[in-house]
């Protein structure tokens, strides 16, 4: 019988997963949390989703498009990929770096 391996809880900060959602385009809240499910495995909240977005908007790395359908929908700023290709990369090279310390060269 296999040992299940254990949940290490989530690394990811919800903004970072919503930054990676709206990076192939806008979507509405019920769409960035069906994203981030099927990409993660893991349910994001509406409390998280929509703390997260105004966080975002206020920073500038997301901007809200006119609502479609009582839908208000979302994209990435400039800025906003700015900031996430440079933690996309900061999380590769940390990535890289924790595989290769357990003998994995990443493939």
């Amino acid at each position: 019988m296999e040992t299940p391996i254990p949940e290490l809880g989530r690394f990811a900060e919800p903004a970072l997963l919503i930054l990676v959602s709206l990076s192939d385009g806008p979507k509405h809240g019920y769409a960035i949390m069906t994203d981030v499910e099927a990409g993660t495995g893991r349910p994001m909240g509406p409390g998280t989703l929509y703390a997260a977005l105004a966080r975002l908007e206020e920073r500038g790395l997301i901007e809200a498009l006119t609502p479609v359908d009582r839908r208000r929908p979302y994209r990435l700023t400039g800025v906003g990929a700015t900031v996430l290709a440079e933690q996309l990369r900061d999380l590769s090279e940390f990535a890289s770096a924790g595989l290769r310390r357990l003998g994995q060269a990443s493939r």
